[in-house]
């Protein structure tokens, strides 16, 4: 072939190894906003009520929020805030990854009170209060994700997932501003590809749910985490071992996770519906798991079994009856044959659920439901989840916040004391396999 076609096929590859170059250093380079209609500091972009996000743009406030930006004088980063009496949200186009988000809260001339939630409503910061003229600077390591897998394909995403559930998929970071008074200076964005994940896969009682009333522990667990390592939610509703992998989740967990990441399964609640000759908990569910244990070992991650916790089915004498049948015993098993460890969520909920009794137990739950926890009964099993963590004497605990108070399921929070906002999206349909 002609010395000018070679020459040419190096020049377009060169174009395109410039642009990928130019696109990984967009991504490693931290991003940094302004807050308010003041002085816009030196590095940082300013943020107004007018900033909407558009694709063009890469960031913005989404559609629906009323904000109010003050500016108070003084420091340029400090001196200007949006504020809202109602909960809003910022987006920032992002590619997959983890990603440390540190924001700075608080007003010269009043006090302030934020709750600050990301993607599909995880917690990630339960309260941050600031009095007049005090300020907040948080940090916290958040997951980002896309449904391609490197190798090919992607997860075969359900519909839902493509409408209510899109943020979870849509390769932006959205950040839910929320509680009697959230008060946001500034916000900076870097890319963390050292911070290690924690990946969860499960089911309805583990994803995060898209809209109040409902809600999971795994969308709770990462308010327990300090920044430096990121929970990656890939539960979904509505599945089991056997669908979850038909749906490519876990091709695309092990097309991500590394020596030193987690892998916490808990499935259960719709394996237990699945019918068919040789099919139970002690064949089919147990050879599934050992075959994910077995899928992320061998990519040097640790895993861990979580049995999957009971409904709130009571007997007359206040007392919860078993309906998993031998599901939670086939997890134990599971665990113990491959030495791997195991948190007995199914042995936890119990008390916790007696401890509420059958009447304020259904607090812990959405409306009309036995299945599906609400914010407060979430956020008490991912308490417990917590405990098991450090029950394994899991290198985990080292991430955990420092405010952690010991948990005992038979002495759970007060329902009155909970104070987590509900976010502003809501609904009536149930999760898939209710």
């Amino acid at each position: 072939m002609p010395t000018r076609y070679f020459r040419c096929v190096t020049a377009i590859l060169g174009f395109a190894c410039a642009l990928c170059a130019a696109a990984d250093a967009r991504a490693q380079a931290a991003l940094k906003f302004d807050f308010g209609p003041g002085k816009v500091k030196e590095g940082y972009r300013q943020v107004l009520p007018t900033t909407l996000y558009t694709k063009e743009l890469g960031y913005g406030f989404e559609p629906g929020a009323q904000v109010t930006c003050l500016d108070r004088g003084g420091d340029a980063l400090r001196g200007d805030f949006c504020t809202s009496s109602a909960p809003f949200y910022f987006s920032v186009a992002l590619p997959e990854g983890n990603y440390d988000v540190t924001v700075t809260f608080g007003d010269r001339a009043g006090e302030t009170l934020t709750t600050v939630k990301a993607e599909l409503r995880r917690l990630m910061l339960e309260e941050v209060r600031t009095s007049k003229g005090r300020f907040e600077t948080r940090t916290f390591t958040v997951n980002v994700r896309a449904p391609q897998i490197p190798s090919g394909g992607e997860v075969k995403l359900k519909d839902r997932e493509r409408t209510s559930e899109i943020w979870a998929w849509d390769e932006k970071l959205t950040l839910e501003f929320n509680n009697a008074r959230p008060a946001v200076a500034a916000i900076e964005i870097k890319r963390n590809d050292t911070a290690p994940t924690l990946f969860l896969l499960g089911d309805s009682t583990v994803c995060d749910q898209p809209r109040e009333p409902y809600n999971s522990w795994g969308q709770m667990l990462t308010r327990f985490f300090k920044p430096g390592i990121a929970v990656a939610n890939h539960a979904e509703s509505g599945e089991s071992l056997r669908s979850s992998f038909g749906a490519r989740r876990l091709d695309k967990v092990l097309s991500l996770i590394k020596p030193g990441d987690y892998l916490f399964i808990q499935f259960g609640h719709n394996d237990e519906k699945e019918k068919g000759e040789g099919v139970g908990p002690f064949t089919t569910y147990k050879a599934s798991l050992k075959r994910y244990v077995e899928a992320a070992r061998g990519r040097g991650a640790t895993v861990v079994l979580i049995t999957p916790m009971q409904r709130r089915t009571f007997d007359s004498a206040g007392k919860i009856t078993d309906s998993h049948g031998d599901y939670d015993d086939a997890v134990r098993q599971a665990a113990k044959e491959l030495n791997a460890p195991l948190i007995d969520l199914h042995a936890m909920s119990k008390p916790f659920y007696e401890a509420l009794g059958p009447e304020e137990s259904k607090k812990a739950f959405a409306p009309g439901d036995g299945t599906h926890h609400n914010n407060y009964g979430s956020y008490q099993l991912a308490r417990a989840v917590v405990e098991g963590i450090k029950s394994n004497r899991l290198p985990l605990v080292k991430y955990l916040t420092g405010d952690l108070r010991p948990f005992d399921p038979a002495h759970p929070d007060p329902v009155s004391s909970f104070k987590i906002p509900a976010s502003p999206l809501a609904t009536e349909t149930k999760p898939l396999g209710n």
